[in-house]
């Protein structure tokens, strides 16, 4: 069976990991482009499609198209349930990109008609894919760390600030590094913890650095008058069963200790971190212990292993998952708790005080 794909937002996300990862696999043909940008999707189907995909610049159109199995949203994050909602309800699967929505009352909407309609949804947490992320979970299933009760995630940037497309538009996009790289941290954590019971949250966002103008940058200075989003983010989250999780997010911060889509956990039986490939730790008969995991499968210096591409897997394991009707790794059901937190970060900030998710039984 081939499935057939229409792709949503032809831009830099869309054409960095989808469509790619989606061309290595036989069982996807992409049938339609869809970008606000005629030229963009003209580009994306020369690119990726057929002589007869279509090309589309209103997305509706495209979601009409009876022929469309599954759609891959690719667009600012204040139109992903818009659109994701609009194509569960007329009959097309669908993987978000992240986060999930640009706040969490869209979220459960999206899975109000992911329920309703019974069409799978999924979000684009592809760093769950990584060797080292992959390894570390099958570590947390097992046990091996005992109970983990302390989490870390990292998104730190020192000078990364993306200056194209909305990113620095607060407006289409609910937020800045928090809800761009600090949510692939995050989910992270929560998924080799397997808790997704937050109890409150305490926030903090930073303007420090967003108004500096000619500043040092990966890609160029940015335009301090169009940087609208916080430059750095923090959060303190305590879990309903007592458990801690520390989320810190810079796109530029004067720090050092950089590192993206990393976590640090600490068990009851050891502990883990990310921060150079994937380092396991305890203690064993009395003695600590440090443990290097060897991520690269290679071994000679022409070959490093085949499939490891995490954004490959991510959509492997998603067709895989429609074909042959089982759950996605990535459940919207996570996903959601990933935005409740991401909001409340937000929410904390603004208001200087801590704001609770758990809710209280009344007395």
């Amino acid at each position: 069976m081939v499935l057939k794909v229409g792709i949503i937002g032809c831009g830099g996300i869309a054409n960095g990991k989808h469509m790619p990862a989606l061309s290595k696999i036989e069982e996807v043909e992409m049938v339609a482009f869809c970008d606000v940008l005629e030229d963009r999707a003209r580009k994306a189907k020369e690119d990726y499609g057929t002589s007869e995909s279509l090309i589309y610049t209103d997305y509706q159109e495209l979601l009409l198209n009876k022929e469309i199995d599954v759609i891959h949203v690719c667009t600012p994050n204040n139109t992903h349930a818009e659109i994701s909602i609009a194509g569960m309800k007329l009959d097309k699967h669908v993987m978000c990109e992240k986060p999930m929505a640009k706040t969490s009352q869209e979220a459960k909407e999206m899975i109000e008609a992911q329920v309703e309609t019974g069409k799978k949804l999924t979000i684009g947490y592809q760093n769950r894919f990584t060797t080292a992320a992959t390894y570390l979970h099958e570590v947390c299933k097992a046990g091996e760390l005992g109970e983990i009760y302390l989490g870390k995630a990292h998104a730190i940037r020192r000078r990364a600030v993306p200056t194209w497309g909305v990113f620095l538009d607060e407006e289409a996009q609910g937020g800045g590094p928090l809800i761009d790289i600090g949510t692939h941290a995050l989910d992270l954590t929560l998924w080799m913890m397997n808790n997704y019971k937050p109890k409150y949250v305490v926030g903090n966002t930073y303007h420090k650095l967003s108004q500096t103008k000619d500043a040092a940058n990966a890609w160029g200075s940015w335009d301090p008058e169009e940087f609208t989003v916080e430059d750095s983010a923090f959060g303190f989250i305590t879990m309903e069963n007592g458990a801690t999780i520390t989320l810190e997010s810079s796109w530029a911060l004067n720090s050092l200790d950089i590192g993206e889509a990393k976590t640090s956990l600490s068990g009851t039986k050891g502990g883990a971190d990310m921060h150079d490939g994937l380092t396991l730790n305890g203690e064993d008969r009395g003695l600590l212990y440090e443990k290097k995991i060897e991520l690269e499968t290679g071994g000679v210096d022409f070959y490093d292993g085949a499939g490891s591409d995490p954004a490959y897997l991510e959509a492997r394991s998603w067709i895989d998952a429609i074909l042959n009707d089982t759950p996605p790794i990535v459940k919207p059901e996570e996903a959601l708790v990933v935005t409740e937190i991401l909001e409340a970060v937000y929410e904390s900030a603004k208001s200087g005080e801590p704001v609770f998710l758990k809710k209280e039984a009344k007395k």
